[in-house]
Formats: structure tokens, sequence, C-alpha cells
């Protein structure tokens, strides 16, 4: 019987890392409609920084 050397890190910490660029995304969206610049800018780059280490992650680990 063979066996299989693998982890959930394939899925875990890209999902992760989407889950963390919504919140982002969503934070940008409440801050947008608040007129709070500098938060709606923290928050774009918090999405675009999680999304970005998610591909990572997927193509690390996948």
């Amino acid at each position: 019987m063979e066996t299989a050397d693998s982890t959930d890190k394939a899925i875990g910490f890209p999902v992760l890392f989407v889950v963390i660029a919504v919140l982002g995304a969503v934070g940008l969206t409440v801050f947008g409609f608040t007129g709070d610049q500098t938060a709606a800018g923290w928050s774009f780059a918090v999405a675009m920084i999680a999304g970005g280490l998610s591909i990572a992650a997927y193509h690390q680990y996948g």
C-alpha cells in the first residue's frame, strides 16, 4: 500500500490568505464610503499583499 506524504498546507495557506484579502477588500469598501482615504489605502494594501501571498502559497505547496 502506498502512503502519501502530503499536508493540508496546499489548501490551508491559500484559503487563509484569501480570507485576509477579502477582509481587506471589505475594509476598502467601508472606508471608501466613509471617506477615510488613508484607511482605505491600507486596506487595499492588505488585500493586494494577501492576494499575492495566496497565489505564492498555492504555487509553493500545491
